[in-house]
C-alpha cells in the first residue's frame, strides 16, 4: 500500500493475527471496556417524544447514517422507566452491535450519538479512557464474527463470547494517531463509494423509468392516447385494452407445510426466488417432498407470474417474477401466489417487465392497510389493472427493453464491481493498520 512496516515484531500467539509490533499488546475486549446487554422495550411508552432517552431497537443497526451513528428512532424511554427496567443508559460514543441475527448484521459495529438505551437483542460497549474509542471501533470492525457466534437458525453471541475476543492494543498516543489516519483515509474512500453508489442508483432509476414508460405508453410517442381510468397509470395508447387480472386468469396460493416437507425431493420455488428475480430462475433454491397431486396442483409453467404474498413491510408485497421456462415437477411456496392465464393474451416477455414495475406496488399500497405484517390476498390481486397491447406490440416492447436494460445492467455490474473493490480496499487498509502490519505514524 506504499507504507513502511514497524521496526520489530513479536509473535502474538494467535494464528489469525500472526506477528504484531513489539511495543503492542493483545488484550481481550473485556479488559478494554465494559460490555453490557440491552433491556426489553416497554411497549406502553412507545413513541412518547417527551421522554429523556432514545431507545434503539436492533433494526436501527441497519439504518445507521454515513458516520455509523444509530439514527434516532420513534422509540423513547423515561429516566424512571429505564431504572425500573434496569435498562442501562449508554453514554455518547458507546459502541453497539447486535447479539442476534445473521452474520452480516452481527458484524455491523455502530455508535450512539447521544445517551441512549438499547433493546435486549443488542449489546453495548463503553471503552475505558485508557484507550481511544475510535481506534477500538476500527479494531472491532475486523473481528470475524463467523468464528465466535452460536450457530443455529438465528446466529447469536453473548457478552462472554464477545469479551473473550482479542484486539491488538498499541500505546494510547499511537491509537490516537492511527484513528486520525483512518478517519482521513476512510473518508476519502467513503466519498468515492458514495459517488459510485449514487451513480448506480441513478442507473437503476433510469432503468425503471425506461421500463415504466415502455409498458404503459408503448414505443410510439405519436400514437393517440386515452384516459386509462386509473390514476397511477394515466394516459395509455388508444388501441390498448385494460382489464383487471381476474378476467385474464386464475390465482393459486402455494404450498404451506411443516419443515419435514422441505429439504429433499423435487424442485421448489421459494420466496427468495421470486422476490429477488424479475425472471424466475431455472435452477430454483429449494426442494420439497411433493406428491404427484402437489406437482399437478402447484405446477410451475411457462407464462406463470408469481407474486410475493406476505412480508414485514408493504414495500415488499406483490413483487413479481415471471416464468419463462416450465420447471418440470416443481411446486411453489405458500408465501407466494401464482397467476396463470386462461388463454394466452399476455406475452411472458412483456409480463416480466409489466408486473415488476413500481405501478403494481403503488396499487397494492392503495389497497393494503399495514398492521404488523403486510399480506396480499387474492381478492386484492384480482383487482390489479393489467394493460394489454396487441401481442405483436408486447413482443416488440419486450425486445426493446431486453436490449436497453441489458446495456444498463452491464454498466451497473461494472460499477458494482468497482464499488466492491473499494470496499475491499477500505477493509484491507483498516485491517493492516489496526493489526500493525503497516506503520502510519508518520503519515498523519
Amino acid at each position: 500500500m506504499g507504507y513502511k512496516t514497524y521496526p520489530s515484531y513479536t509473535y502474538s500467539g494467535l494464528e489469525w493475527l500472526g506477528a504484531i509490533p513489539s511495543n503492542w499488546i493483545k488484550q481481550p475486549i473485556k479488559y478494554i471496556g465494559n460490555l453490557k446487554g440491552g433491556a426489553g422495550f416497554p411497549h406502553s411508552e412507545q413513541g412518547k417524544e417527551n421522554e429523556e432517552f432514545s431507545f434503539h431497537k436492533v433494526n436501527a443497526i441497519r439504518k445507521a447514517d454515513a458516520e455509523d451513528y444509530l439514527v434516532k428512532g420513534e422509540n423513547t424511554i423515561s429516566k424512571q422507566t429505564s431504572r425500573d427496567l434496569g435498562a442501562f443508559v449508554f453514554p455518547t460514543n458507546s459502541i453497539v452491535f447486535a447479539k442476534v441475527g445473521a452474520a452480516l448484521l452481527l458484524s455491523r459495529i455502530r455508535w450512539i450519538s447521544e445517551p441512549s438505551c438499547i433493546d435486549n437483542n443488542m449489546m453495548g460497549f463503553t471503552v475505558h479512557n485508557t484507550n481511544n474509542v475510535k481506534f477500538i471501533k476500527y479494531a472491532m470492525n475486523i473481528v470475524k464474527f463467523d468464528y465466535i457466534v452460536n450457530p443455529g437458525a438465528v446466529p447469536s453471541l453473548n457478552e462472554s463470547q464477545m469479551g473473550s475476543v482479542f484486539l491488538t492494543v498499541p500505546p494510547l498516543r499511537e491509537q490516537q494517531s492511527i484513528a486520525t489516519f483512518l478517519d482521513k483515509a476512510t473518508a476519502k474512500i467513503d466519498t468515492t463509494i458514495a459517488k459510485q453508489t449514487q451513480l448506480i442508483e441513478l442507473l437503476k432509476e433510469k432503468r425503471q423509468a425506461l421500463i415504466s414508460t415502455a409498458v404503459t405508453r408503448g414505443l410510439d410517442s405519436t400514437v393517440a392516447t386515452k384516459d386509462s381510468g386509473v390514476e397511477w397509470l394515466g394516459e395509455i395508447p388508444e388501441h390498448w385494452k385494460i382489464t383487471p387480472l381476474r378476467y385474464i386468469g386464475r390465482l393459486q396460493n402455494g404450498i404451506s407445510k411443516g419443515g419435514e416437507y422441505f429439504g429433499t425431493g423435487f424442485p421448489f420455488v421459494n420466496y427468495g426466488d421470486i422476490y429477488n428475480n424479475g425472471t424466475l430462475p431455472i435452477n430454483v433454491g429449494g426442494l420439497a417432498n411433493s406428491s404427484m397431486q402437489d406437482r399437478h396442483s402447484y405446477s410451475v409453467q411457462k407464462g406463470d407470474v408469481f407474486f410475493t404474498r406476505t412480508s414485514e413491510t408493504i414495500d415488499d408485497i406483490g413483487m413479481a417474477s415471471t416464468c419463462l421456462h416450465t420447471i418440470v415437477d416443481a411446486t411453489f411456496s405458500g408465501f407466494t401466489i401464482r397467476f396463470r392465464q386462461l388463454k394466452r393474451i399476455l406475452n411472458e416477455n412483456f409480463s416480466k417487465y409489466y408486473f415488476r414495475t413500481g405501478h403494481s406496488q403503488a396499487f397494492f399500497e392503495e389497497q393494503l392497510n399495514l398492521v404488523t405484517r403486510a399480506s396480499l390476498g387474492q381478492d386484492i390481486l384480482k383487482q390489479l389493472p393489467v394493460l394489454l397491447p396487441p401481442m405483436g406490440e408486447q413482443q416488440a416492447i419486450a425486445d426493446y427493453l431486453d436490449d436497453k436494460t441489458s446495456r444498463i445492467d452491464n454498466l451497473i455490474t461494472k460499477d458494482s464491481k468497482a464499488m466492491d473493490l473499494l470496499k475491499e480496499k477500505r477493509t484491507a487498509l483498516i485491517s493492516a493498520v489496526v493489526t500493525g502490519k503497516i506503520d502510519v505514524r508518520e503519515a498523519v
